[in-house]
């Protein structure tokens, strides 16, 4: 009898409820390597603090970057894998400012810019005109708010190239294509620069009205 009790004392002891501490602790850590892999593989939330592409996307609008369409970067490494598709013209993209590439980490800044030459195309601007291979390339989403023209010498902005984009890199250019800083001042992207493809507006927010612009949620980014 003794040892029988003994037994199911022993038994019933390794099925003892875990203290709700180290439930809740576990629950939490579970939760963090969840949000984490998804951040690094998945999709990743971005705000935008500037208006280089207006009218596309505004100050305060809040995005989700799909940061697996290109090849998921290893962590660590410069390689990728799973990719779905390269970068194509007029993709938004979301990359890691070129400048910034001898910065601390937690001192490089993230631009998003929509891609308007890919490897091999050969881009110029002539008086605003973008020409992609010797094309007039002209988007809907593009916005010429200043109605001066800079003459070539003066400033890239208005008259650039041409200019041959080089195997793995990309050229790119805001919406807003007079207040914009972008591959014409500063030059190439390299495909191992860009986190994502941004592809949906999930908030926004008017600082001047102090008001969510409800109409922009929700909506696809083309």
């Amino acid at each position: 009898m003794i040892g029988r009790n003994s037994n199911e004392q022993v038994r019933a002891g390794k099925h003892e409820k875990k203290p709700w501490y180290r439930e809740y602790g576990e629950a939490l850590i579970v939760a963090l390597i969840l949000a984490l892999i998804i951040r690094t593989f998945i999709v990743q939330a971005f705000k935008i603090p500037s208006g280089s592409m207006e009218d596309t996307l505004l100050i305060g609008d809040h995005l989700l970057v799909n940061k697996f369409i290109y090849g998921t970067e290893i962590p660590l490494t410069d390689m990728r894998f799973l990719s779905l598709r390269d970068p194509q013209r007029s993709d938004v993209i979301v990359f890691e400012f070129p400048e910034d590439e001898d910065k601390g980490y937690f001192q490089r800044r993230d631009f998003i810019k929509r891609v308007i030459g890919t490897p091999g195309d050969v881009v110029q601007v002539i008086d605003k005109k973008v020409f992609v291979n010797d094309k007039y390339y002209q988007i809907p989403q593009e916005a010429h708010k200043d109605p001066n023209v800079l003459p070539q010498g003066s400033s890239p902005r208005d008259n650039f190239g041409p200019v041959v984009v080089p195997e793995g890199k990309y050229f790119v250019m805001g919406d807003n294509r007079d207040h914009s800083y972008d591959s014409r001042f500063w030059g190439f992207v390299d495909i191992d620069d860009i986190k994502g493809l941004a592809f949906i507006k999930y908030w926004s927010w008017d600082a001047q009205e102090n008001w969510p612009r409800w109409g922009r949620l929700g909506r696809p980014i083309n």
